[in-house]
């Protein structure tokens, strides 16, 4: 156990610490995912409106139809890579987050005995 209050105050203290860096990696790890985020939006809505204006101009029945087909690959690629990408991201998020409490977690353990 604890053998006097000094190891006591200094375990709390490191504990502090870490969930202030915890707390510091999710904030970084949820602003890097809105920004992803974000920008897949964008290019969304861009490649929405690029599709749309290339099947108004479309003059035959086939060309419309081929455009559609491209449109659907090319946003269902997108999304697939896009969600992978967010994948990745949430799963660094949660190993950065855990990581300083990981630590402390271990460092007390091992003061408790």
């Amino acid at each position: 156990m604890f053998t006097n209050f000094e190891e006591l105050q200094k375990l709390s203290k490191e504990q502090m610490e870490a969930a202030t860096a915890a707390a510091a990696s999710v904030t970084k790890g949820i602003q890097t995912i809105a920004t992803e985020t974000t920008e897949y939006s964008k290019r969304s809505l861009e490649n929405g409106s690029a599709y749309l204006e290339k099947l108004l101009g479309a003059r035959k029945i086939e060309d419309a139809v081929q455009i559609q087909s491209d449109f659907a690959k090319t946003s269902y690629e997108g999304f697939v890579a896009q969600a992978t990408r967010m994948g990745e991201l949430y799963a660094n998020l949660a190993r950065e987050a855990f990581r300083p409490v990981e630590s402390a977690f271990a460092k007390s353990q091992a003061a408790a005995r």
